[in-house]
This record gives C-alpha cells, structure tokens and sequence, in this order.
C-alpha cells in the first residue's frame, strides 16, 4: 500500500505519541479516569483497542481487530477547542464463507474533527464537526470508497457519572479504486453510560450501533467494560476490558465478543 495514501495519519499519531514528560502532576488519577469518559475532553491519549468478533458467516470465522485511536486536542482560541479522533482499524478476518481466504492488514480509517466550546454549563458537554472516511482498507476489508459527513457528540459529567450520545454519518463521493464495489450510506449512533469512582476505576456500558442505509439493516454490540487508571513510573495508563452481544446484525454475523483496551495518557 502506498504511503501517500497515511498522510492524513502520521501528523496526527506522530503528535499523540509525545513524551510522558507532558503529564501533569497534579492531575489525579480519578480525574484522569473521568476525561477519558469524555471523548471531546482537553486530553491527548492514545488508546490501542484490541477486539476479537465470533462467529461469521456459515463458517463462523472470528474477526480480531486493532484499532489505534490517538486523540488530540487542539486550542484554536480561549473559547473554542478543536479535537481531532482518529480510528486506524488493523483487522484479521478467519474465513467465513467455503472457500474464502483469511483476510490481514489495514480497515478503513475514520478521522473525525469536533469543534467544542471550553467552557462548560452544569456538565453539559457538546461538540460537532465533520468526520472523513479514509479508503485505507485493504481488498477485501475496506469500502474502496472516499467518504464524509457530519458527526456531533452530547453528554453530561455529574459525581462520577457520565452520559450521552455520539453519532456520525459518512457518505461516499468518490471511487478509489473501487468501481464495483456499493457506495457508502452509514449511520452510527453510539449511546454510553459510566460511572467513575474516586479510585479512577469506571464501570461502563455502550452500544455502537450502526445503520447501513444500502442494506437495510442494523448492527448493534452491547459492550459491558470496566477500567482502571495506573500510573507506570511517570506514564500513566488506563488498562481496561469488557464483553460484548449483539442485539442486532447486518448480515452474517457476529454473535458475540470480547475486547481489551491500553490507553496512553498525556495530560496537557
């Protein structure tokens, strides 16, 4: 794969990836855990998302993806933050038809832009901007297709608590390559509800539901997950895991699944 087509990756990984000499003292770690339920907070961390999917298609192949999320957030002037969420998927799907092979390497990746007021009114956080569909997926695990459209997030932070909404719809508006392949048209909407105590452990549960408007059909994991922010000589990091059904899915799968999460934090 060409790497002009990572631009639009590097700057932003390469800025989150900075040195644990930016943290903060005085930033508790339960304060820490409480940012990180925010996905729009004034925090610049790097979450490695491991996922593992079971059980597709007739085969009930299981899919085991990587996601690298750096978040970074950006100062545009005493009112405004921009911050800039990036998903780079690293999948493995196990074959799920007869016949099929096992597919390995890049997703598609999804860059979202929110811009967010610095200031806040009884917790109640919000933000909206545009989000890009990058077509770095390889064959046979990406769309082939650029894509964009409006993404915007809601919540509110009470004693702990933390609740809300994000949601995004990308459309496709260019081929890259793939001309035979369905245009994009997907909706995701992404409910959440946590509970940080002052320990900096967080109890949370979500549903990243997505709507595939070409298909006609919903696919809805529930995910249970727990968290702990630790502190490894000056790096702080959240180590957390959970468990997944699916209520609702588009096609062949799948049924259940697991996930485990490292977030390298970086307070500003």
């Amino acid at each position: 794969m060409k790497q002009r087509r990572f631009w639009p990756l590097l700057v932003g990984m390469a800025a989150a990836c900075l040195s644990p000499a930016l943290a903060h003292a005085q930033d508790s770690d339960a304060e820490l855990a409480k940012k990180l339920s925010n996905p729009v907070a004034s925090l610049i961390s790097v979450p490695f998302q491991q996922n593992y999917d079971c059980c597709y298609g007739p085969e009930k192949g299981g899919r085991y993806t990587l996601n690298i999320q750096p978040v970074i957030p950006l100062s545009l002037n005493d009112d405004w933050n921009l911050i800039v969420r990036t998903i780079v998927p690293i999948v493995k799907q196990e074959h799920t038809q007869p016949g099929d092979d096992t597919a390995f390497g890049l997703s598609d990746t999804t860059q979202s832009f929110f811009f967010a007021p610095k200031a806040e009114h009884n917790g109640l956080v919000w933000a909206i901007g545009p989000a890009i569909l990058w077509p770095t997926g390889e064959s046979d695990l990406g769309t082939k297709k650029w894509g964009a459209g409006p993404t915007g997030l809601l919540l509110k932070q009470d004693h702990g608590y933390t609740y809300g909404v994000l949601a995004n719809h990308l459309w496709s508006f260019a081929d890259a390559g793939g001309h035979d392949r369905p245009d994009v048209s997907q909706t995701f909407i992404q409910p959440f509800f946590s509970y940080t105590n002052k320990h900096a452990t967080t109890w949370g549960v979500n549903a990243e539901s997505s709507y595939n408007w070409k298909t006609k059909g919903w696919t809805v994991p529930i995910n249970l997950s727990v968290s702990h922010v630790y502190k490894f000589g000056d790096q702080r990091v959240s180590l957390g895991g959970g468990a997944r059904a699916y209520a609702a899915q588009d096609g062949v799968g799948p049924e259940w699944g697991l996930r485990f999460v490292a977030t390298f934090l970086y307070p500003k």
